[in-house]
């Protein structure tokens, strides 16, 4: 065994901080690091031959940006018919948006359009008991100003000027009903994970080290970790040694999590779960369709298994997905082993896995159905949200592979019990020396979210006033603040990385929120300092006529494709 990598700095041989995974968790935790400690050294480690090939990559999620807007699930109904909108708003942070408006800004990002583009989200159902669900979540979200500009309607016309293909040969035997908001956004993952890995590269004391996995993890006396990489071209295992460690490597940080052997970890495993999508790469087909439109979730089902046809935008090309349908693999990621599962069993974690088992029957007979759908059964599903859809425009693509988390937790007796758990979880050793990621859902979309998580639990004593706190708050002009309660923070940071990304919004400083009709904002940046009065003026009146242009209530009024408070039926 090597003690060092061959041909490596000795930045790679001793960093300060190993990443393992080149998916976008790691490489946004990596920009953040060196952004509020630009010395520090770090190595990133990947198994495959480039970054973003798992469940980063463009094809292997949906792209939805997560935001509550339209994701059902976030957004349960309680028995008094009342909808808890708790979890959307804490999922409704802006934090990405932030980030990446920073980036953009610094120059790190040369042009947001390579990774993210402006989508309405939405949400559509029939059946009056959910359409009566969704008016009143309409109800309570449109009256919180972390989703205002949001629209219902429950008629054919106004939904088919928003989302024609949903609505083209559906008979009206059943109310149906929608919501929309304009301030979506399509993200392409798989793109923003190469934008920052190169950002990184392009720095000082940054390594990146392709088909090299990390097959070991033991902790020194020192309290540094010593870090086991092998070469997956020749075989070769080499050593390298750090004092903080982030094990973000999707499916493959349970095992990983397992070999630290640290206490916090014990009993922890995960139950793979796969998703196969349906492509449309038809031209005159999604161009018809820009949106991504939520359906209801199969009562049982996980959260990733929600039906949503989505528009996609990667490397320019306009396409659609629709599902994803549940499958099976022992594999825990998608480039796996199929020994993955059963390699990943403990004593410690058999126990909490088989009581999982028999207490979610119902999740494993959803998954068991879904894996014995045939393919006209999976269009079928298909033509419930797009009744005139062709079988000939579509093709069967594997999604990203996950795993869901198999949480151990307090009993009595000598085993500890078992839960399943849906979302992500950062798992923190009491010294914080090492984080494993692991969870699933909501995915790509907490990177930013979590990568300020792992500073807040691993580097606490950094985010001072005389450390990183001020970097942080310039990277994230919100930290520290709630968006939740401050309308007028909310507004700002809205306006500011709408901007910057080239994302529409809605324009509540410039129309009150009392326009029927919500008003489109594309208004750019500009720069901070004209350099004439001549400039100054001329910044003035362009951008007087951008607002003119993007707001009609300033010049007339009209009405809006759908209404901005629920409508008597």
């Amino acid at each position: 065994m090597n003690s060092i990598l061959p041909n490596a700095n000795p930045n790679a041989t001793e960093p300060d901080v190993i990443l393992v995974g080149a998916g976008i968790m790691s490489a946004t935790l990596g920009v953040l690091l060196k952004e509020v400690k630009p010395t520090l050294t770090i190595a990133m480690f990947e198994t495959l031959h480039d970054c973003a090939q798992e469940s980063s990559n463009g094809w292997n999620n949906a792209g939805t940006g997560h935001a509550g807007y339209c994701e059902l699930y976030y957004t349960p109904q309680r028995n008094d018919g009342s909808v808890d909108i708790s979890k959307a708003l804490e999922v409704n942070t802006d934090l990405s948006r932030q980030l990446w408006s920073f980036l953009v800004d610094k120059g790190a990002i040369p042009d947001p359009r390579a990774f993210i583009h402006p989508c309405p989200h939405m949400s559509f159902v029939w059946g009056a008991g959910n359409v009566a669900f969704l008016r009143q979540r309409f109800k309570e979200m449109s009256a919180h100003h972390c989703f205002h500009g949001m629209e219902y309607s429950e008629d054919r016309s106004k939904i088919a000027e928003s989302a024609p293909l949903i609505m083209d040969g559906r008979d009206d035997s059943e109310p149906f009903a929608a919501t929309r908001i304009i301030t979506g956004s399509d993200v392409d993952y798989g793109a923003l994970t190469h934008l920052l890995v190169k950002h990184l590269s392009d720095q000082p004391g940054f390594d990146v080290h392709y088909n090299r996995k990390v097959v070991g993890l033991d902790r020194q006396d020192d309290g540094r970790w010593r870090v086991s990489v092998e070469d997956v071209l020749d075989g070769s295992v080499a050593t390298v040694s750090a004092k903080f460690v982030f094990i973000g490597a999707g499916g493959g940080a349970v095992p990983l999590l397992l070999k630290s052997k640290i206490p916090e970890g014990k009993g922890y495993g995960g139950f793979p779960v796969s998703g196969i999508w349906l492509r449309c790469d038809v031209d005159a087909v999604s161009h018809r369709h820009h949106a991504k439109v939520y359906g209801q979730a199969p009562v049982g089902s996980p959260a990733m298994t929600v039906p949503h046809l989505d528009t996609r935008i990667i490397g320019g090309k306009h396409s659609l997905l629709f599902g994803p349908y549940a499958g099976f693999s022992t594999r825990f990621l998608k480039h796996g082993a199929l020994k993955d599962l059963f390699a990943s069993l403990s004593f410690d974690n058999i126990i909490p896995l088989l009581d999982v088992a028999r207490d979610n029957f119902r999740w494993a007979e959803y998954l068991i159905g879904q894996v014995l759908q045939s393919s006209s059964q999976q269009f079928a599903t298909l033509k419930q949200l797009f009744p005139r859809a062709v079988k000939k425009d579509w093709r069967e693509a594997v999604a990203g592979q996950r795993v869901e988390i198999i949480k151990p937790h307090e009993s009595k007796g000598r085993f500890k019990h078992g839960e399943l758990e849906f979302g992500t979880e950062l798992v923190v050793a009491e010294d914080k020396s090492i984080v494993a990621l692991l969870g699933a859902s909501p995915g790509a979309s907490t990177a930013a979210s979590i990568a300020i998580g792992v500073l807040e639990k691993c580097f606490k004593d950094e985010l001072t006033a005389n450390r990183w706190l001020p970097k942080l708050k310039e990277i994230i002009p919100s930290y520290g603040e709630s968006l939740i309660e401050d309308a007028a923070l909310t507004r700002q940071v809205r306006a500011d990385t709408a901007a910057v990304l080239h994302l529409d919004n809605v324009c509540a400083s410039v129309c009150g929120g009392a326009a029927d009709k919500p008003c489109v904002a594309h208004l750019r940046r500009r720069p901070a300092m004209a350099r004439t009065v001549a400039d100054q003026f001329a910044e003035i009146l362009a951008t007087a006529g951008e607002i003119l242009l993007c707001c009609p209530r300033l010049t007339f009024s009209g009405r809006s494709s759908f209404a901005r408070a629920a409508e008597p039926t």
